[in-house]
């Protein structure tokens, strides 16, 4: 599975980061997860491009995570494609149908299937396969286990990506991931930020450390404009609770797990 950060701010532009989107490719198969501002733009230099992903699950309905749906829908549509498929949490169906209502010329411009999935029910969206547990966030917001069937050796499971969506840090969603090759997961802020919704470095350390998870790297995203120059900082206050490898994913960073 190869794995893109298109974006990895926040609700807050800092002119070097889009806001959240995550492309996943594997076995020909393509999706992306959240679609904030300035995805597109991001989404537009890959290889896959727009045109190449028809599938969109989302982790939750605020707009720095939906933010560029309408425009992924209008490109594709200029650029001939046929559908789009949009899938997230309970309500994902009347949110797109809200949007449209206002913009009622991309009404019935491609075949448009919309979709919810549940915590704790797996599922299948664009060739991967799909676990969701609920996070502790704002408004209800879904962590993913993504994994694509046809990426593993065989004998060994396909690899898994984590990814926490918006999420206070808490013991039982690390175990959610447990055997993730790779864990994207929100640390909005530095220690000196009071804050609930999101976690910070010692937070997130405490919860790391406290699971009773294994899991891979894990790549801090939704980064705020507080974590900008004090990302050393970070990595050393999560250190004091959790010694496995962590970094700072930034917008384009790409690999591939295995």
């Amino acid at each position: 599975m190869r794995v893109t950060f298109l974006g990895t701010g926040s609700a807050m532009p800092t002119g070097e980061r889009f806001q959240t989107g995550i492309l996943l490719e594997a076995a020909g198969d393509r999706l992306l997860v959240d679609c904030g501002s300035g995805v597109l733009h991001a989404l537009a230099t890959t290889d896959a491009g727009y045109e190449g992903v028809d599938t969109v699950l989302l982790t939750h309905h605020h707009l720095d995570h939906v933010a560029d749906l309408l425009p992924l829908l209008k490109a594709r549509w200029l650029a001939g494609a046929e559908s789009l498929e949009i899938v997230g949490p309970p309500g994902t169906p009347d949110l797109v149908e809200d949007l449209l209502s206002v913009h009622e010329y991309l009404q019935d411009r491609i075949d448009l299937t919309l979709r919810s999935v549940d915590a704790d029910d797996p599922f299948d969206v664009a060739g991967f396969t799909g676990e969701a547990t609920g996070t502790r966030h704002s408004m209800p917001c879904l962590a993913y286990r993504l994994a694509h069937p046809d990426d593993g050796g065989d004998d060994t499971d396909p690899p898994v990506l984590g990814y926490s969506g918006d999420s206070e840090a808490f013991p039982e969603l690390i175990d959610f991931f447990d055997g993730a090759a790779v864990l994207a997961h929100d640390c909005s802020f530095p220690d000196d930020v009071d804050v609930s919704n999101h976690p910070t470095p010692a937070s997130l350390g405490e919860a790391l450390a406290s699971a009773d998870a294994a899991v891979g790297r894990v790549y801090l995203t939704h980064l705020y404009p507080h974590t900008e120059g004090d990302h050393e900082a970070m990595l050393d206050s999560l250190a004091d609770h959790y010694d496995g490898d962590v970094r700072f994913a930034h917008d384009g960073l790409s690999f591939e797990i295995r």
